[in-house]
């Protein structure tokens, strides 16, 4: 996206995408504007963040899919979807989030994609970063969550399944040509009888870890209490790390190359 940076959180279901998210937006936020992107269909990142939203996109859905597009009404609903993804930002004091939401019934949700797009290309602009926590795995890539993102931050426990996925992920990105600067992998829950494993698997599937972030009990607590991710301790040892990569991705803002970082090109 013109502007600001973007980065798009992916990766396996249950690995910490969004954790990273929210620290991400927490950090990012002290040193300019953040937009903050819920495409996840579970909605855990107003949780994570510490805000309550009163409205999604996915509320709005129904009303779209079911004019059609031609008619005259059918331009009036796609006019209010429109403005209604305009007004599903909501402002709070140290960044904006938009949610995409579960969407109701079914059908395509490409008409919806189209007009978040637009909406997202001309609001993201006014932004110095934008945080995409992304739905697990690789849904995302097809839709609009990865368009125009400078930086994809794939999130791997130390497991085969989950460093798989993350090989499959940077390869669909590739064939389907989304276009990434730069393509980071993110070790998280990490101990050290696990971090040569996960090196190693990742050497294997041709995958530069560029942080590892340890096990640390104090996010499984913070989540089973309802724990905003804000209020997370700054030395605790997955903070630590977080912020490290959150310094990583501000130099390469600066200077555009990094060791640990895997180009997608």
């Amino acid at each position: 996206m013109v502007g600001g940076l973007t980065i798009a959180v992916t990766g396996k279901g249950g690995v910490g995408k969004t954790f990273v998210s929210a620290l991400l937006v927490r950090l990012f936020s002290k040193v300019g504007s953040v937009l903050a992107i819920d495409g996840d269909a579970d909605s855990n990142l107003p949780n994570a963040l510490g805000v309550t939203i009163s409205k999604t996109i996915g509320d709005t859905r129904e009303e779209i899919l079911n004019t059609p597009a031609r008619s005259a009404k059918g331009k009036r609903k796609q006019e209010s979807l429109a403005l209604a993804a305009h007004e599903a930002i909501e402002e709070f004091p140290n960044f904006d989030l938009y949610v995409m939401g579960r969407p109701e019934g079914q059908g395509c949700y490409c008409p919806v994609n189209y007009i978040v797009r637009q909406v997202l290309d001309s609001r993201a602009r006014g932004y110095d970063f934008t945080v995409v926590d992304c739905d697990a795995g690789m849904e995302h890539l097809s839709r609009y969550t990865t368009r125009d993102v400078d930086i994809m931050l794939i999130v791997a426990e130390p497991t085969k399944n989950a460093i798989e996925t993350a090989a499959r992920i940077r390869d669909l990105a590739q064939e389907l040509q989304i276009e990434f600067e730069a393509i980071m992998l993110v070790a998280n829950k990490v101990t050290e009888q696990t971090q040569p494993l996960i090196t190693s698997m990742a050497q294997q599937n041709d995958l530069q870890i560029a942080a590892f972030v340890p096990y640390d009990p104090l996010v499984g607590q913070f989540d089973i209490e309802g724990k905003s991710v804000m209020d997370f301790p700054e030395d605790s040892p997955a903070f630590i790390a977080v912020n490290e990569l959150c310094q990583k991705i501000l130099d390469y803002r600066e200077t555009g190359s990094h060791p640990a970082v895997a180009s997608s090109e």
